[in-house]
This record gives C-alpha cells, structure tokens and sequence, in this order.
C-alpha cells in the first residue's frame, strides 16, 4: 500500500519538473527612459536561478518519505518508474538517488529497488569524512577548534567511565592497553589500538552516538593531521598516560581519570603545535 501510494505522489508531480522559462523584460536600447528606469531597478535583483532537475527529483522523494510515514525497509519506485513519471533521464534520477544515498536515507543494492534506510549515526559521521578533509585542510582554525572540542569531549568520556566501568569494560581496555604496548615498534598497529582504547573508554558510556562521535573525532585527525594523534619517539609516554588513565577509571576517580585525560590529549597538542609553529 505504501508503495502504491508513493507512486500516486509521484504521478501528481509529472510536468512539474520542468518550468517555463522566465519572460525576459525587453531592455532593448532606444526604450524610453521609463524603460530605462525599470531596467535599472531590474540590475540590482539577483539573476533567477533554475534549480536542477536532480534536486528536484530529491526534493519530491524526500517529500514522499516524509508524507508517506516510509519505514526503514519500505521500497521506494524504481529508476524506469521515476524516469517515466517524472518524463526526465536517468542522469538525473541517478544523482537524485546517489545524494539520498550519501545522506544515509536510502539504501541502493544492484537489482533492487532502493529501500528507506535505517537510521546509522556511524553512517552519518562516515558521509562527512570528505567535507571534514576538505575543512581541516584549508582552515586551521577549525583545526584548532576540533583539538578543543576532542579534547573536552575524551575528558568527559573518562569522567564518566570511571562513573559506569564494569569489570568487562576494564578488562577490554587492559587488553587493548597490552595490544598496544605490542605493538609500540609498529606505528600503524600502534596507532589503531590508540584509536580503540579511547573509543572503547567512549562505549562504557553506554551512549552509541558518544562512542561513535569518538571514534569519528579519532579518524579525522589520524586521516587529515596524522601528526596530532601519532608522534613517533612518543609511544612510551602515551602508554604511561594511557595506563594512569585506565587505572583512574578503575578506582572510581572521575576527576583525576578527567584530569589525566586532558593532560595527555594537551600534551599532543602541545607538541603538534611546537612543530608546526617554531618561531
């Protein structure tokens, strides 16, 4: 029945997409200078700007979600449907599919018809890895923004965990300290079980979007400003501070666990910073 439904939705729209062309004011030379008076107020508006058909198509599927109540799983129509109904190519509908898809509100498996995706905060925070790329490369205050805020929120994450651990929580992060102190003669390995021990510190939170927030902060820094969350020669001072940390949270401190943790992430900080930025 949903289905059904969307599609009379979308047969409402047929010749919709395609508006007429705005009439142009005659502003031929030799007008009378009532003319010319009209075109003069007319220079100063902004040009009219036709929206693409893509966005279009977009905003009437978003439009039928909404309107329909569609439910993780439900079918939406296919790409002939909507090319018939909408009487544009396939180009369009393409586009208008794949930014539903990079937006995590449809799903799209070949042979299919696309689905109402479930809702993935993880997904979320993967679609803006490239427009996160693109703002810590071309504007370092966000970058020091970012810094801020990771550091805030890590300490946070531990003031809580040394609230919430249990023992199955304490012992995943003394064996993800152990992989690491394994691994402290190979950066990439060393790296990757930095990233997990505070992310696992993130999930004794019991809240996926902070766990998930963790580890997103974790590898935007590890895949745009490696340097921040990686300074070789350094790994045996990170494990001292991630052991201090993990045995705060042990005994139950939220403020000494808290306070360990922003000396360890200002610590990096402060050292990304003297070699970024020597006089």
């Amino acid at each position: 029945m949903k289905l059904a439904s969307a599609r009379l939705k979308i047969a409402a729209g047929i010749g919709k997409l395609a508006g007429r062309p705005a009439r142009r004011p005659n502003l031929a030379p030799g007008r009378p200078s009532r003319a010319n008076s009209r075109s003069s107020s007319l220079s100063n508006q902004n040009p009219i700007v036709r929206p693409k058909l893509a966005d279009l198509v977009q905003n009437r599927l978003l439009a039928i979600i909404q309107a329909e109540n569609l439910r993780p799983g439900d079918p939406l129509p296919s790409e002939r449907e909507l090319m018939q109904t909408y009487a544009v190519g396939r180009p369009s509908i393409r586009e208008a599919m794949q930014n539903l898809k990079r937006m995590g509100l449809i799903e799209i498996n070949h042979g299919e018809r696309p689905r109402v995706a479930a809702p993935s905060f993880e997904r979320m925070m993967s679609s803006m890895s490239e427009t996160m790329r693109h703002v810590l490369m071309n504007s370092p205050a966000t970058l020091d923004h970012l810094k801020e805020a990771r550091a805030t929120f890590e300490k946070n994450m531990s003031e809580i965990a040394a609230r919430k651990r249990t023992p199955a929580d304490l012992a995943e992060l003394r064996a993800i300290l152990a992989e690491q102190e394994r691994a402290r003669l190979d950066s990439n390995a060393f790296l990757q079980a930095d990233g997990r021990f505070h992310h696992r510190i993130a999930v004794v939170s019991g809240n996926p979007i902070f766990a998930n927030l963790s580890q997103a902060l974790f590898a935007w820094l590890a895949q745009f400003h490696i340097d921040l969350v990686r300074k070789p020669g350094f790994e045996q001072l990170t494990l001292s501070e991630h052991r201090q940390i993990l045995e705060a949270i042990e005994r139950g401190d939220p403020a000494e666990a808290a306070r360990l943790t922003a000396d360890h992430l200002n610590r990096a900080n402060k050292l990304y910073h003297q070699d970024h930025f020597r006089p």
